[in-house]
């Protein structure tokens, strides 16, 4: 298996972006993602192997902070430090911005990712009960807290 590199996205990789976006149960639309590439306040990072979308990081500029929208890497090439990579490019561009914290939210049950951005220095702030809809349609399935964290730059 050849190296994964980070790279910033432009408009030019939509359609890898689209094709990555649907492996969620929720994809962002093509037109949510074409405004976020377009976005002077917006930057897309992506994990490419061989020519390959395989994970993705989105941020957004704020007054004095900034917020990571989302972050995904494909089932397959989850547990090899990419999601850890794309929070570097994240963190290294909300401090070209000047920001002053970078802002998430995530889903409670996702231990994996919490204890991703623990290790890389984000507190929780608080959380949101009941704000994801479940990710799964069955009978007894709750709406899920998000945790709001944090971390200084």
């Amino acid at each position: 298996m050849g190296e994964v590199s980070i790279r910033q996205l432009s408009p030019a990789d939509l359609q890898q972006l689209q094709e990555l976006e649907r492996q969620q149960p929720w994809p962002w639309s093509s037109g949510q993602l074409s405004a976020t590439l377009e976005d002077a306040d917006s930057s897309v990072f992506g994990a490419e192997l061989e020519g390959t979308l395989v994970g993705h990081a989105v941020v957004v500029r704020l007054p004095f902070e900034a917020e990571l929208q989302a972050m995904l890497v494909t089932t397959a090439m989850r547990r090899r430090g990419l999601a850890l990579r794309l929070l570097e490019a994240v963190i290294d561009q909300s401090r070209r911005w000047d920001s002053e914290r970078l802002l998430l939210e995530v889903r409670a049950g996702n231990v994996a990712a919490i204890g991703l951005y623990r290790r890389a220095g984000f507190d929780e702030d608080g959380r949101r009960p009941g704000y994801y809809p479940p990710l799964h349609d069955t009978a007894d399935a709750n709406r899920e807290d998000a945790v709001l964290m944090s971390r200084r730059l």
